[in-house]
């Protein structure tokens, strides 16, 4: 499987520290030495999530010269879905007019995109279809309980797309050498969205304890997303016949500048070879990897492989962000200050390979 074309959307409107400063109680000080993150987009409110996905999927078909005719599956990474059915992919479709395809959603949160996109490479590798659109996109912003400073800071709205079709033998093109994937039901309570669903609907009497926005307890996701992200990247790069010392740069998943220290720590890969630009548009769950695909380009020491790493915590529950018009890494400073690196970093195009937590590309 080739990943042929990528591309990626977030909105307009620009949400800063200084502005949640105003909402609740916080300050840029604390979100930064924390998080990492200094702005965030948010969505309009007659933006739906289908819009931003619709947006970067037609910078992906227009990169990898694919029409909608040519599209014969369509599948979409949300937890925050423009209806609970039809599927998000179904409003895809008819804004892109992709008749051929067929659509359906996926609901696994920071990991979901990686998972669309495994499934994506079973439906081509068995033949069964030819040019698959793979869409992240989340309006987390609607999902979000503005008076908890713990999340509220986190999360941000966007989307991320990717055309995927069957490798050649004699084909040049990037493709995947590995892949590694899981899921632990048992950890369902610390990130969630408790409310909304068949177990606990939306009703006038609980409508003001807010359930159906976002739940974290931190301490315990940041322990479980160092261990597990760490475990998944040593298993990807062996299974791959890669050592650390192979890769080029680690994408990892922008949810927490700590969270990113900590896995690269552990794996012994330098700052200089981490990609990072959660300071400018925060976590965005779905849209992260994709977006971080759009043709990555950073001048990096001569490697075999590119890695990044997303964290799923169980079946159903709540991935690297925007390339600055795919010409510098707009990243935390603190990375590119301990690595002896200017702030603005000018990128150049890999000839090595990409990895996810569950993936290994070669570009």
């Amino acid at each position: 499987m080739t990943i042929a074309g990528t591309g990626s959307y977030v909105p307009e409107k620009v949400l800063t520290n200084a502005d949640l400063e105003k909402i609740v109680d916080t300050s840029d000080e604390w979100i930064r030495t924390r998080t990492g993150i200094r702005e965030r987009r948010i969505a309009a409110d007659n933006e739906a999530t289908s819009d931003l996905g619709t947006k970067a999927a037609l910078r992906a078909m227009e990169q990898a010269g694919v029409t909608a005719e040519e599209l014969d599956l369509i599948i979409v990474a949300t937890v925050t879905p423009d209806t609970f059915f039809p599927a998000t992919a179904c409003y895809i479709q008819r804004n892109l007019r992709a008749r051929n395809a067929v659509c359906f959603d996926i609901s696994a949160a920071c990991s979901g995109f990686l998972f669309a996109l495994q499934t994506s490479r079973h439906f081509i590798n068995t033949g069964n279809r030819k040019t698959v659109l793979i869409v992240g996109a989340e309006k987390l912003s609607g999902m979000v309980d503005w008076t908890d400073r713990n999340t509220c800071v986190l999360f941000g709205d966007g989307a991320g797309a990717a055309i995927l079709r069957r490798r050649t033998e004699d084909s040049t093109e990037s493709r995947v050498l590995s892949t590694v994937m899981g899921s632990d039901g048992m950890l369902t309570d610390i990130l969630s969205v408790p409310g909304g669903g068949s177990a606990l609907p939306t009703t006038p009497e609980n409508a003001a304890e807010r359930l159906n926005t976002i739940r974290m307890e931190g301490r315990e996701v940041y322990k479980q997303a160092v261990t597990v992200m760490r475990d998944a990247c040593k298993q990807a790069i062996a299974e791959a016949g890669l050592t650390p010392d192979d890769i080029a740069m680690v994408i990892p998943h922008q949810a927490n500048i700590r969270i990113i220290e900590a896995i690269t720590d552990r794996l012994g890969i330098p700052a200089e070879r981490t990609f990072v630009n959660l300071e400018k548009y925060g976590t965005h769950r779905q849209r992260q990897s994709p977006s971080h695909w759009t043709r990555p380009t950073a001048r990096v020491p001569s490697r075999k492989a590119t890695m990044s790493c997303l964290w799923h915590s169980e079946p159903d529950s709540p991935g690297p962000a925007q390339w600055c018009n795919g010409e510098k890494i707009c990243g935390y400073r603190r990375f590119r200050r301990r690595a002896g690196l200017p702030s603005e970093l000018r990128i150049q195009r890999p000839t090595s390979a990409w990895f996810l937590i569950s993936w290994i590309c070669v570009w």
